[in-house]
């Protein structure tokens, strides 16, 4: 039983105008959510250094992402329940307040933990978002809406690395250190989306009594911390050590309780089970995991293409990774007018994944040492506008899978998966690349060896006194390792036939990790065949139907 005061119904409490400008909010919030997820990638480096924590940097990384991917069904289910409006303005002001401390920081530990309340209004900002479109937006216009929003979501993920690399480089701005921008710019941004929100978005009161499933939030708590953790740390700690074996231990536990937990519950569940028995919702779910992966797989490895094999500076990179938001904005646009005309939605899927398979492969077979930038350009274009055919049709078909009561779980699970899926993909494939380089770096040394002319630049005076290759030589010294490859800021200083081996073997790595996604991306297109044939259609615009015929 439920309790609403009165209030215009969603869709109707607002003209075009105040749609288009609640839109605009809601823009800036999940601008912000998904900035922060890449913005820190290439400035940690300087901000560790500058705290004296460089060991500790990958935690500022996994604090973020452990508390906006636990938190974001809790925010979908809560909002079913108190309303969107409430707590969407909560996650904005959380994610403030971790912003403005995480700028204040003086250390790695405290930047961790406002790493961490970030997240916990991120994981809001993006789910929430694509709720509330679903409930002051008609079906036949919410594609079109939608489609925006998955741009801004894939443009801001791409920009974060150019914006956090030009602010970590700048000694000072405004009286502070350049990196604490990292932050701080998210204030501005913020209290607009704040202001209009508030301002503008009158959404009727809403209260639904109904127990909340604190059991379920821990269970999940209890699978994703663990899986995340090892996910992020176990190339540091070693898949097969103590520690990672903990963390699996402790994920399949809480995946197991989960699942109890959410039966026992019923329709009170954090993430209803009954909700997988629709086929569109299910298979949906499964495909925005396994684009996730590729997404992040492929936003991480680009730029470790053109910086660790071409050269190019973290802020050059980020500018060419443009050419990835176009692939986006055109997709995702596309996909949302069309579905808006017509409804049809599952021919989106099956092109997208055609699509990033495609690309995938092609990048796997091209990117060498000597390939021109044009080709990862375009290969860019295409691999972002299968992913704007994949996320916006998958996330709409989840809204409208599940009745209306349940929008804010549908659209948050869609949420939930993508961002699970980038976790585990950013994480496993940077390790496989880390991994395989140091074998084919040291295999390549090994053969470079043989040619009589490589050894007569590495045994010249000149060369070896040069102090642009003293880590070069040092790196000799040590050999090809996971350790020895954390650094690699003097490779395209140093003199560049000696380093030809390190970054073949790069490339060579980079390739192999795409030629993996491409497999995952194949099983994606396989699978998205089962989506079944039917046009989409707006459940609340049916039972509106309904009781009018009545």
């Amino acid at each position: 039983m439920s309790k609403t005061t009165a209030g215009p119904a969603p869709g109707e409490a607002l003209t075009q105008r105040q749609t288009i400008t609640v839109m605009v909010g809601l823009m800036l919030g999940m601008f912000l959510s998904s900035l922060d997820q890449t913005i820190v990638s290439t400035s940690i480096y300087t901000i560790a250094n500058d705290l004296d924590g460089l060991s500790l940097q990958a935690w500022a990384t996994t604090a973020y992402l452990i508390t906006s991917t636990v938190t974001t069904p809790l925010y979908g289910k809560l909002s079913d329940i108190f309303g969107r409006r409430p707590l969407y303005l909560a996650a904005i002001i959380i994610f403030l307040a971790g912003s403005l401390y995480a700028g204040s920081v003086h250390s790695m530990t405290e930047l961790a933990i406002a790493r961490g309340i970030q997240g916990m209004g991120a994981g809001g900002l993006l789910a929430l978002a694509l709720t509330i479109i679903g409930d002051i937006v008609p079906l036949k216009d919410r594609a079109k809406f939608q489609g925006y929003f998955m741009s801004v979501f894939g443009i801001s993920s791409v920009l974060g690395p150019v914006v956090g690399g030009a602010f970590a480089g700048s000694e000072s701005i405004l009286g502070f250190d350049g990196w604490r921008w990292v932050f701080f710019i998210n204030l501005p941004i913020g209290l607009a989306a704040l202001a209009v929100v508030f301002l503008y978005l009158h959404l009727p009161a809403k209260h639904v009594k109904q127990r909340i499933d604190y059991w379920g939030a821990a269970a999940i708590t209890l699978a994703i911390v663990p899986l995340l953790l090892v996910a992020e740390q176990g190339r540091t700690w070693g898949w097969t050590s103590a520690s990672s074996f903990i963390c699996y231990g402790l994920g399949i536990v809480g995946v197991v309780a989960f699942l109890l937990a959410e039966r026992r519950a019923g329709d009170y569940a954090l993430i209803p089970l009954r909700l997988f028995r629709n086929v569109t919702f299910g298979l949906s779910s499964l495909l925005n995991f396994i684009i996730g992966i590729g997404m992040f797989g492929a936003i991480a490895m680009l730029p470790m293409y053109l910086q660790l094999v071409k050269g190019l500076t973290p802020t050059e990179a980020g500018l060419m990774m443009i050419t990835f938001t176009i692939g986006i904005l055109t997709g995702s646009i596309t996909a949302g007018r069309t579905i808006s005309s017509s409804g049809t939605f599952r021919i989106f899927p099956i092109l997208g994944t055609a699509i990033l398979t495609t690309a995938a492969v092609v990048m796997g077979l091209s990117l060498g040492a000597d390939t021109e930038l044009w080709v990862p350009g375009l290969v860019a274009v295409f691999f972002g506008l299968g992913l704007g055919f994949c996320m916006q049709p998958l996330t709409l078909a989840m809204q409208v899978s599940v009745p209306a009561k349940d929008m804010g779980v549908g659209t948050s699970t869609a949420a939930f998966f993508r961002s699970m899926g980038g976790a585990v993909g950013t994480a496993v494939f940077i390790s496989m690349l880390f991994s395989m380089a140091a074998d084919k770096i040291a295999n390549g040394m090994k053969d470079a060896m043989q040619n009589a002319d490589y050894v007569k630049v590495l045994q010249d005076p000149a060369v070896a006194a040069d102090p642009a290759n003293a880590k070069l030589y040092d790196f000799f010294k040590n050999g090809a390792s996971n350790d020895s490859l954390n650094d690699t800021s003097w490779l395209h200083t140093a003199n560049p036939v000696l380093t030809r081996p390190i970054t073949e073997g790069f490339a060579q790595s980079i390739d192999a990790v795409m030629l993996t996604a491409a497999v995952l991306t194949g099983i994606a297109f396989l699978i998205s065949f089962a989506l079944p044939k039917k046009k989409l259609t707006d459940p609340k615009a049916v039972a509106k139907d309904s009781v009018s015929a009545h």
